[in-house]
């Protein structure tokens, strides 16, 4: 029975885990590191994070500055956040990169809202899908005669207590970043 509850439990803590690594990456108008995290960039014929071949840090509220190990990877480190969609000029004084962050317009905001809500809404299902499995997992344990009535209701309980802490939590998470998004 603890197992059952312990791995829900873990389970749910990733999801979470995994919300707050999607939201990360979503651009806000401030600058952040995380935002460059998902740009791979050739290096010596292999797809390489941007991390790992230069020194990705935050200049000011505004600016990243990426500082590449090897000078000759500043034109490819160009290249490759232009290529990524993300609306990023970097400017390159040959050895290291700027990025000025622009500040997003109020309709890309609200866009950026919808985009964290169904985020979290995938976060909720996958949460109440754990939850499912838990239970289906403890009835077959109750059938096995391995758990008494009161404990598989105890234990119902239980999961459904770790599944509401973790849905309010994840309506935390995503309160505080639409504020982040929605702030001039």
């Amino acid at each position: 029975m603890n197992t059952i509850i312990k791995d829900a439990k873990e389970r749910m803590d990733k999801s979470l885990n995994a919300l707050r690594n999607e939201l990360a990456k979503i651009r806000t108008g401030k600058a952040t590191t995380a935002l460059l995290d998902s740009i791979k960039v050739e290096y010596y014929g292999n797809q390489v994070p941007l991390n790992q071949v230069s020194n990705v840090s935050v200049l000011d509220a505004h600016t990243l500055s990426i500082t590449p190990w090897e000078k000759q990877m500043v034109a490819i480190i160009e290249k490759a956040i232009l290529e990524s969609n993300m609306g990023l000029n970097p400017v390159s004084d040959g050895t290291n990169l700027k990025i000025p962050i622009p500040p997003l317009t109020e309709e890309r905001r609200k866009e950026l809202v919808k985009v964290v809500k169904n985020f979290g809404e995938e976060s909720k299902i996958a949460i109440r899908n754990i939850r499912r499995d838990a239970n289906e997992h403890l009835k077959r344990e109750e059938k096995e005669k391995k758990l008494s009535e009161d404990q598989f209701l105890d234990a119902e309980d239980e999961v459904q207590k770790l599944t509401d802490e973790h849905t309010k939590l994840v309506d935390e998470i995503l309160k505080h970043k639409e504020d982040e998004i929605m702030e001039v």
